[in-house]
């Protein structure tokens, strides 16, 4: 058993944007019963409360749970009454402008802007912009239907990415395409993290769905933490049903 785990959230422990199955929670609590866990993705604090925190047992060790939202840039723990954020690397003003232009004029150029959507495109997160093609809230269907290869918003990173040197533009979900200060990915998290729990990186393990070149586990890689790349919380429950009775 490793002595931290760390999970992506959608597509990963939950599908995209939706609360944890009831298996899913109830294992995690099991999970937090013998080691530190982590959730590090590009959603905001207020979807990690809803997708993870709501849906799990009311026992649950909250206390050994790290919650890790827009893709580390911030990081939040429970004291015991309510979660307190620890840090967060908020992008300056001008660079929330940069990126929100950028992002915008670029997938109109790339006809990848959408009049019909599920809530807002683009989202600031304080530490994060967030383009999300069919808004905020589109149903999982309509969103792997839009990109199912994943190439429409690989050619929207990579453009946005050349108008921002200075800032770290990754896909993030299905849909999204995520926008930090430069070199504050989730291998930064990650770096954080270690050294805030003293567990080193050969003693994790990470736990995505894109761990791709592209995708926005990838950086996790390059640290030497040991990773399993899963395809759906269903992979991810057998994955923690086997850990725990290992």
């Amino acid at each position: 058993m490793p002595r931290l785990i760390a999970f992506d959230l959608d597509d990963t422990l939950a599908p995209s944007k939706s609360p944890l199955h009831p298996r899913m929670a109830a294992l995690l609590g099991r999970l937090l019963e013998v080691t530190e866990v982590c959730v590090i993705s590009g959603g905001r604090f207020e979807q990690f409360r809803d997708q993870v925190i709501v849906p799990m047992p009311e026992s649950a060790r909250f206390d050994r749970l790290h919650l890790m939202p827009t893709c580390g840039t911030q990081y939040f723990r429970w004291d015991g009454t309510e979660w307190v954020q620890q840090y967060a690397e908020n992008l300056a003003d001008d660079e929330k402008v940069a990126a929100l232009t950028a992002v915008e004029e670029e997938a109109r150029r790339l006809g990848l802007w959408e009049s019909d959507t599920w809530g807002p495109v683009l989202e600031d997160r304080g530490s994060q912009i967030t383009f999300s093609a069919l808004g905020q809230s589109a149903p999982v269907a309509a969103k792997v239907a839009w990109d199912p290869a994943g190439e429409r918003k690989n050619a929207l990173r990579a453009a946005v990415q050349q108008r921002l040197p200075e800032l770290e533009v990754r896909s993030g979900g299905s849909t999204s395409v995520d926008i930090t200060r430069r070199g504050i990915d989730k291998a930064y998290g990650m770096t954080r993290l270690a050294a805030i729990t003293s567990i080193p990186f050969g003693e994790m393990l990470f736990v995505g769905d894109r761990l791709d070149p592209n995708g926005n586990d990838f950086p996790v890689i390059a640290l030497g933490i040991p990773t399993r790349a899963v395809e759906g919380w269903e992979q991810t429950a057998e994955l923690v049903e086997t850990l725990l009775v290992g």
